[in-house]
């Protein structure tokens, strides 16, 4: 799944993953290696639809109406999926993964929407689900030169990023007023770090109700084995109505259900809105990736994960589960990352792009000594990374508690060299409500043994921690013994002059000796990143210089379309079905003994035989990244026939290249989940708004 979810594969986190296009390390001569044609992906913009390269690609000829209707009709969901409409009715369809949150938000006494799924029989009985949005956008105007005009008259780093954002708010103000674009919501997409700029006018509604949801075991089918898996089983989607004063939305713009399948080798395009994507990147930066931050990241929710999953154990929360679900889809997706940059073959394949946009440069006479800089300070971040993150005060790095203590020490700084700035920030000074002692200590725990790891048992802040314990003991014995969670000692603390510096409570005396060296770090680190963001924005203009639209810009969570066809590939020693029917979800379920993460609801024990050979899933060459979760799969007529929800393992390193040789993505198909409703759910109504836009 590539939004909220799921668990982790330890080969990943090992680093063994090997794409399917890697070589063994000793047959690599990196000098020959070539950058792919599509290694910096196929998320094209609508601001400039590729109306030749469809053509070009596929003898597809779409005009500027295919583009437009195919715009109106996708949408953003909330501020981290995609959706798009399915109905003149305004009917929505995403994930059932992106609905997880909000959909059982609207739950009744006595419901439980995980167990037994939701469908509305009557449009009287769709719920509307408080503080939901979704966007549509509208209206797309290129404001590149203003932006970049501005930013020109900046000096230092820090100025930059001042005047580029007063000059975006400047611009949302003036226009915020124009004709077909009051009432809008506003926001400026940056393309390329900064070698172009778009104004976005998205018509916001927030009137929207949960229509059909299924249970978790279906939307979630495989758990995290099946994550990031090829052939799969997940019915995971969902459908929302749009009101419009309390009547159901009339568009003309929706992508209506085609249930005849898909064909291999048909072209398919994804309309979404992908989260984030790196493939600008030097490769000073990924190799800082590679070595420091990812391995970083990896443990830090690995073991978190873990103190939640021992934790649920008996407070079988649902909140704590799709916390646990987030932290190992994102360790399953980052180890993927991971391995991806420590694949020999990639890393050669993102050096000789690197030589070759260079060499582009170089002869319209752009200067290359942008990447010389960036490769000096990345080094300097290289001697700042330890102290700048694992002393940090960050309460998923260290637990609430140790976190708060810093604050304090820095509260107590604050208070003494700016007493009327400390005076503003008095009342955050309030200890963390804990959610539970066990965790807590788990949390901390977990801290001290990555800081004696990483720092070395002789560092100071680790001996000053342990002082002879280990790191278990150590967590539990300052849990114990502060009084950091007792607000009448903190406000005694915090209103009498000196009081934070003279306690001797454990955890900020721990604080004191580890925040001095955060500090200094972040201190030097700031500049620095804000050094690299101009850089960074000096390259994106490079490269839309070198290579114009022909090179689309990385994922921004703004409206994209991609391209791919439905194929199949090599894995594990056979070849991957473009399609899977619903046959072999119940052979899984079979084959585990009906038991979790493949066991059925009871309503799906009996099935009809007609629905057997109902296709469920399909796979396609599309290049999806997190926040594509919801994205209709289209075809040429613009017609929906699936639903984006994942990708295979071999996709994971997509956040710095596409490689489409073994990327797979991978939908609901539409004629699964109409059979789904028809079969399963008796959902008649909604299986004739699908089937014919009405």
């Amino acid at each position: 799944m590539r939004n909220p979810s799921v668990w982790i594969a330890s080969v990943v986190l090992t680093g063994l993953f090997t794409s399917a296009l890697a070589q063994p390390v000793a047959t690599i001569q990196s000098d020959t290696v070539k950058a792919g044609p599509y290694d910096m992906g196929k998320m094209w913009t609508f601001d400039t639809p590729p109306k030749e390269y469809f053509q070009k690609t596929y003898q597809f000829n779409p005009d500027d109406k295919w583009f437009d209707e195919t715009r109106l009709a996708a949408l953003r969901f909330a501020d981290y999926c995609s959706a798009s409409f399915v109905s003149a009715n305004g009917l929505v369809m995403t994930n059932h993964h992106c609905a997880r949150e909000s959909g059982t938000g609207v739950v009744r006494k006595g419901e439980d929407f995980n167990a037994n799924g939701f469908f509305a029989k009557t449009l009287a009985e769709e719920r509307k689900v408080p503080g939901l949005f979704v966007d549509q956008l509208v209206q797309i105007v290129d404001i590149t030169k203003r932006v970049q005009d501005a930013i020109d008259r900046a000096g230092s780093g820090a100025e930059t990023a001042q005047l580029q954002e007063r000059e975006f708010e400047t611009i949302k103000t003036e226009y915020a007023n124009k004709p077909g674009f009051k009432g809008l919501e506003l926001q400026v997409i940056t393309f390329y770090n900064g070698g172009r700029y778009a104004l976005y006018g998205f018509k916001r509604y927030n009137d929207v109700r949960l229509v059909f949801i299924p249970e978790l075991q279906l939307g979630f089918f495989g758990g995290d084995p099946d994550n990031f898996t090829y052939p799969r089983y997940a019915l995971d989607c969902s459908f929302f109505r749009v009101y419009d004063q309390g009547k159901p939305l009339r568009t003309t713009h929706f992508f209506k259900f085609n249930l005849n399948g898909v064909r291999d080798g048909e072209p398919i395009f994804v309309v979404g809105n992908p989260g984030s994507t790196e493939r600008l990147k030097t490769v000073a930066e990924l190799e800082f990736d590679r070595d420091h931050r990812l391995p970083y990241i990896t443990t830090l929710l690995q073991n978190r994960s873990k103190a939640l999953q021992a934790y649920n154990v008996t407070a079988k929360n649902d909140s704590v589960l799709n916390e646990i679900f987030s932290f190992e889809n994102s360790l399953k997706a980052i180890g993927g990352q991971l391995a991806g940059l420590r694949d020999p073959y990639l890393m050669a394949r993102k050096a000789a792009f690197e030589k070759q946009f260079k060499t582009a440069a170089q002869k319209k006479n752009i200067p290359t000594q942008t990447w010389d800089e960036l490769a000096s300070t990345t080094a300097e971040l290289r001697t700042l990374f330890n102290d700048n993150t694992y002393l940090a005060p960050n309460p998923l790095v260290q637990g609430e508690l140790l976190a708060f203590a810093q604050n304090l020490i820095q509260y107590g700084e604050l208070a003494q060299s700016q007493p009327q700035a400390a005076q503003q920030a008095r009342s955050l000074m309030v200890p963390p409500a804990l959610k539970s002692r066990q965790l807590e200590e788990a949390f901390l725990a977990a801290h001290l043994a990555e800081a004696q790891t990483v720092l070395g048992a002789s560092d100071p802040y680790v001996q000053a921690a342990l002082n002879g314990r280990s790191p278990k003991e150590a967590a539990a014995y300052l849990i114990a013994n502060t009084r950091l969670t007792n607000p009448q000692f903190v406000n005694e603390l915090v209103d009498r002059a000196g009081g934070i510096s003279s306690s001797t409570d454990p955890l900020l005396a721990l604080a004191k000796i580890v925040t001095g060296r955060f500090v200094t770090a972040n201190g030097r680190v700031r500049p620095l990143q804000q050094r690299q963001a101009v850089l960074r924005s000096q390259l994106g203009r490079y490269l839309y210089d070198v290579y114009g639209t022909a090179v689309p810009p990385d994922a921004t969570f703004s409206l994209r379309i991609n391209d791919g066809v439905v194929k199949g590939y090599a894995y594990n020693g056979t070849q991957a079905p473009i399609i899977t029917t619903f046959a072999g979800l119940y052979d899984r379920n079979y084959s585990f003994g009906d038991k979790g993460p493949w066991q059925l609801p009871a309503r799906w024990k009996n099935p009809p035989a007609a629905l057997l050979r109902q296709p469920m899933n399909f796979i396609t060459t599309n290049d999806i990244i997190g926040g594509n979760s919801g994205s209709p799969m289209i075809n040429k007529n613009r017609e929906a026939v699936g639903l984006v929800f994942d990708g295979n393992m071999e996709s994971l390193p997509g956040s710095f290249i596409f490689v489409p040789d073994a990327n797979r993505s991978v939908s609901v198909h539409a004629g699964g989940m109409v059979a789904a409703m028809r079969y399963i759910y008796k959902a008649d109504r909604l299986v004739n708004e699908l089937t014919t836009g009405r």
